[in-house]
Formats: C-alpha cells, structure tokens, sequence
C-alpha cells in the first residue's frame, strides 16, 4: 500500500474495498497501531487517530482481525469477551454487564464457562467481535468479520454491528469483498488501487452506480457483475471414498454427528453446508484422515492403492500422495519461511527432483497470483493470498481427493474465479472434492451433490442430504 491520502470524519462509516493484496488489511492495522515498528517494514508519511500518531491511540480502537483464533486468548468465553476491558481499567460490574451485552449481541449463545478450544472458527469470529464491542472503541474495525460465517451469522453480526453504531456513534471501518452484505450499513465507500493510491471515494450509490463496471473488472464484488462460472462435464467417476455409520466428534466427550453415510467419487465435488458450529469441519478432518472415527468408518478403497483402507490408520506420506486437505485456518498449513519453499515442500517429501517441482509449481504460482510473493514470509500475506498458497500447496502434491474447508475465503472476485475455474478442471481430469462451504456461489458452481449438517443443539444426529 502506498501513496494514499484519505481524511475520515468522526462518525462515518466506511466500506473499504480492493482487489485481493492491494493493502486493505495493512491499512487497518496501521490504524490499530498494530503494524509494528521499523524493524518489521518500512513506512513514509503520516497516520492519525483523532490528532495522535496511531500507536498512541490504541485504547480508542478496536480491531477484529481476519483471523479470529489470533484472538483468541483465554480459555473461558466469558473471560475472552472481558479481557479487553479489563486492561481498559472498566469497573468489574460494568465489564460483566458488557460481556453479557455483547455476546448477545454478536448471537452466540453459550455459558460463559465455555471453553474456547471448543468453538468452531465460525463461533471464535463472532467471539472476536464480541470482544471487541465490549471495549466500546471509538473506532471500531474490522478485517472481514462475516467471512467464516453462515448466513444467519451474517445477518446477526451485521445487525449487532448496526445496533452498536447507532447506540456509539462510533466511526467504522470495514473491509468485505462482497459489498452487498454492508452496503446498506454504510455512507461511505473507499476503493484501494492494486498499485497505490485510491481507486474511488465517496457514497456507496455514487461509486457502485457510477464505476461499478470498473470496479468489477478490478476484482470487487460488486451486486450486478458476477463472475463467470465454469462450464463442467460432470461425469461420474468410481468411487474413492464412503463412510459406514460414521460418528464424528471435535473432543472426545461431544459426539456432534451419528450415522453418516455418504460417498465421494471421482470426477465430482460433494459440498458439506450448514450452520458454524455443526461439525462440518470435523467431519471434514474425519474424512481426509486427521481425526479418529468416534464409531463407524471412513473407508477409501478407490485410493488405498495396497494399503489398508481406512485413513486414519494412513501414515503421513501415503496420506500425502491420496488426500489432500486445506484447513480452516491458512496458517495451520505453514512450517517454511517463504512462499516459494511452502509450495515446495510437499513436492520434497514425495522425493522429486527440483525440474519435476518446477514442473508442479510454476503452472499454479501463475494461475493462483502468488509470482510476486515467493520471496515472502507465507504468515504476512493477506488473508486471501494465504488461502491461496494454501490451496496450491496441497495441489502441488496431486492427491486425487481434495478436502477444502472454506476453500474461497478472502478472494476478490477475479481470485475466486481463477480458482473455481481451477478446482474446475481439475474435477473435469478425475479429481474428487469435498468442500466445507458457507460460499452458495461455489456450491452451484462446482458442486455434484451437496450435503447439509443441522446445528448440533437441534439435531446431534446425521446429515441431510440435499441433492
């Protein structure tokens, strides 16, 4: 991010949007004084918060980053939501009374005894605000808050968020790539330029309306311009995977599903949807290998390949070559120090030689937009380019199914595209994915057949199956 001249009135409440990288999160942060000093990038020019240097305004702002387990500190809700305001000096009184205000707020119901380990990456977003909002910032910002979260979440925070403002008058900064879910909530719209500067500034109407085509073709959602969805021949392959009256479970003692059958097969993309917190992520992990069954089995007789059956009973690199997963969180992925060796290191396990890796790497370097970032720390890229290196880290290996939880978080639409249209091909060369969603673009785009978990407080049994 350079070269930006921006002035926003106390009050205001601002959508900020750009293409992916083009340095949305590292202009909030810099407003949150949380950038870091010299030794961690450089920086010209000046950056206030009502007359002081951010950094010294700190208690006046309040961030909720895009990754909420960096928030996440304690191990009690009740006590997550209070910390803040506990380092602000509130009264205790006062800070039980905001913790219970804000969690209602936020739609998360739960005792304030309830640890946090256990909380689905959906909850731990909401947990993050409700943090947030119990400080009462005068500035408050947020790093794509929805992007984990179902629909009805969506509408909560959104809502929760509003009822904050209105109480507050607090000036408000989002960033969100899919403009519809605050357009209303805003009277203000910010563009960032890829390459430096401000792309459009002013009323949500007068930007959208006026440059929405330009916009669109920068990579913002804009409502009216959707990308193109990929064309698909949708042959049904032999099967890879089923699963026997699965049971599943995030720990031991809470059984979140029971009786699962479900069967994935080459060539086709099953979807997993539902509420946060209903275990699609379990099941996910379940599937791919990284978590035991609580009763029942997952059984991969398309990819055993002279080993056993069952996944979890796999070791690391016969997993390697069959099942591949991209994680929640990005960063769960990462154990190098640049790009370049991330994509590397799967391609290294498997022993190939360093033209083979070019061989593998270079095609999705190229399609997935990371050329410019492989002398980069993986940890300091943008929400959306760590979903992408994740995703390329595990095509790197060319595991014939493919287990992506929330594979498109953080695109721009231009990155969404290219991706769809990868994951795409890859379906149309034999290929299976599972994907865990809240994305209905995706699902109507790749998905075969789709299944959806009900929440596990109505429902703790199987899953629906949907189509």
């Amino acid at each position: 991010m350079s070269d930006l001249d921006l002035r926003i009135e106390p009050g205001e409440r601002v959508l900020l949007l750009g293409a992916s990288g083009a340095g949305k999160s590292t202009l909030v942060h810099a407003l949150a004084g949380v950038l870091g000093g010299e030794d961690e990038g450089e920086s010209t020019g000046e950056l206030l918060v009502n007359g002081r240097p951010a950094e010294r305004a700190r208690g006046q702002v309040g961030l909720v980053l895009q990754d909420p387990d960096s928030q996440v500190i304690l191990a009690r809700v009740g006590d997550d939501v209070a910390f803040g305001c506990e380092n602000l000096g509130v009264p205790r009184d006062e800070i039980w009374r905001r913790v219970a205000h804000a969690l209602e707020a936020v739609g998360l119901d739960l005792p304030l005894s309830h640890p946090t380990s256990a909380l689905s990456g959906g909850q731990k977003q909401r947990l993050a605000l409700a943090g947030v909002l119990a400080m009462r910032p005068g500035l408050l910002l947020l790093d794509e808050p929805t992007a984990n979260l179902d629909p009805d979440g969506v509408t909560e925070v959104r809502d929760a968020v509003a009822r904050v403002l209105d109480s507050t008058g607090s000036t408000f900064i989002v960033i969100e790539h899919r403009v519809e879910v605050w357009k209303d909530l805003v009277n203000r719209v910010i563009v960032l330029a890829a390459d430096g500067g401000v792309l459009a500034d002013g009323h949500p109407d007068e930007v959208l309306v006026a440059t929405g085509e330009a916009l669109a073709a920068a990579g913002v959602w804009v409502p009216g311009f959707s990308p193109v969805l990929p064309q698909r021949s949708r042959q049904r392959g032999e099967p890879l995977l089923h699963t026997e009256q699965l049971s599943i479970a995030r720990v031991a003692d809470t059984v979140l599903r029971t009786g699962i059958e479900l069967e994935i097969r080459a060539g086709q993309a099953l979807a997993i949807t539902g509420p946060n917190g209903s275990g699609k992520s379990t099941l996910g992990l379940t599937l791919a290998g990284l978590l035991p069954p609580v009763a029942g089995r997952v059984v991969a007789d398309g990819l055993r390949q002279g080993i056993g059956p069952e996944p979890i009973r796999w070791k690391s690199r016969e997993l390697l070559t069959r099942i591949g997963t991209v994680f929640q969180d990005p960063e769960h992925q990462f154990i190098t120090g640049t790009v370049r060796d991330e994509l590397a290191v799967g391609p290294r396990a498997l022993k190939l030689s360093d033209a083979e890796i070019a061989l593998r790497i270079d095609p999705l370097v190229e399609r997935l937009r990371l050329g410019h970032l492989l002398g980069a720390n993986p940890f300091t890229l943008s929400g959306g380019e760590k979903r992408r290196l994740s995703v390329a880290t595990v095509l790197a290996t060319r595991p014939p199914l493919l287990v992506l939880d929330e594979p498109t978080f953080g695109q721009d639409s231009r990155t969404w595209g290219e991706l769809v249209a990868l994951l795409a091909e890859l379906l149309d060369e034999g290929s299976a994915i599972a994907a865990i969603t809240h994305d209905a673009e995706i699902v109507e785009a790749l998905a075969d057949s789709e299944i959806r978990v009900a929440p596990w407080q109505t429902s703790p049994g199987s899953v629906e199956v949907v189509r």
